[in-house]
C-alpha cells in the first residue's frame, strides 16, 4: 500500500503474477532497478494473484493472460467484483482480439505486450496507478476495430459535461463516484453514458474509452 516518504513520494507497489518464473524474475530486477517502484510480492497463477493482492494491497498488479491453474481474466473480474484498490496492467506476449477484449471487460487499467520496452512498461505503470488507461498502439488499435460500428452515427460532438463524464470514466471512476464528483445523479450519469456509447457507436465504457482515444476526444 502506498504511503508518503521521507523527501519525496512513496514508490509504486507491484505485485508479478505470471506462470513462469524466469519473467517474474525479471520483471522484479528490472522494477527493483529503478527508481519509484517497489516489489510487494509474485503469483504464479490468477487465483494466487488474487489472493496476493488482497494480502498485500499493491497499487498496480502486472498480470499475465494465460496460466495453468487459473487464467488472468478471470482473476482480473474476480479483484473488479472485489472492488480491489489495485490497477490491473495486462502485460501479455498475446494481442488477439480474443484475448484483449476480455481483459479489458473485466477491468483492466491498461494491456501491453512483453516486448514493449522498458522506458514504456515504466511510463505505463506509472499511468495504471494514477488510474489511466494504457493501452499499446497495436492494442488500441485492435480494440477500436472491434468495437467499432461500420456506420459512424452522424452526431459524433460530445457536450462538455459528457466529456467530464468520459474523462472519469477513462480513469476508472465508477458511477457513483463521477455522481459525486460532478454532482448528479447516478440516473444522470447513466443517461450521459447512454448518450456518449450512441454517439461513439459503442456498446460499453471499455469500448468508448478506446474510441475517444482513437478519435482524440481524450489524450
Amino acid at each position: 500500500m502506498t504511503s508518503e516518504a521521507p523527501g519525496g513520494p512513496a514508490p509504486i507497489s507491484l505485485l508479478i503474477v505470471d506462470d513462469h518464473p524466469v519473467v517474474r524474475n525479471g520483471l522484479r530486477g528490472m522494477f527493483e532497478s529503478a527508481p519509484g517502484f517497489t516489489v510487494l510480492g509474485e503469483a504464479a497463477d490468477g487465483v494466487e494473484g488474487v489472493a496476493r493482492a488482497a494480502e498485500l494491497d499493491p497499487d498496480v498488479v502486472l498480470m499475465d493472460l494465460r496460466m495453468p491453474g487459473g487464467g488472468g481474466v478471470d482473476a482480473i473480474r474476480e479483484l473488479t467484483r472485489r472492488g480491489a484498490r489495485a490497477r490491473v496492467l495486462v502485460l501479455t506476449t498475446y494481442d488477439t482480439d480474443s484475448d484483449t477484449l476480455p481483459a479489458i471487460e473485466a477491468g483492466a487499467t491498461g494491456y501491453l505486450l512483453k516486448d514493449a520496452p522498458r522506458e514504456e512498461l515504466f511510463t505505463a505503470v506509472r499511468a495504471a496507478a494514477e488510474g489511466r488507461t494504457v493501452l499499446s498502439p497495436a492494442v488500441a488499435s485492435r480494440l477500436v476495430t472491434a468495437v467499432r460500428t461500420p456506420a459512424a452515427p452522424a452526431d459524433e460532438t460530445l457536450s462538455a459535461r459528457e466529456r467530464e463524464v468520459l474523462l472519469l470514466v477513462s480513469k476508472g471512476t465508477s458511477n457513483k463516484e463521477i455522481a459525486r464528483e460532478l454532482f448528479i445523479s447516478e440516473a444522470t450519469v447513466k443517461t450521459h453514458l447512454t448518450h456518449i456509447y450512441a454517439k461513439l457507436g459503442v456498446k460499453d465504457r471499455a469500448a468508448a474509452v478506446a474510441v475517444a482515444y482513437d478519435r482524440k476526444i481524450l489524450g
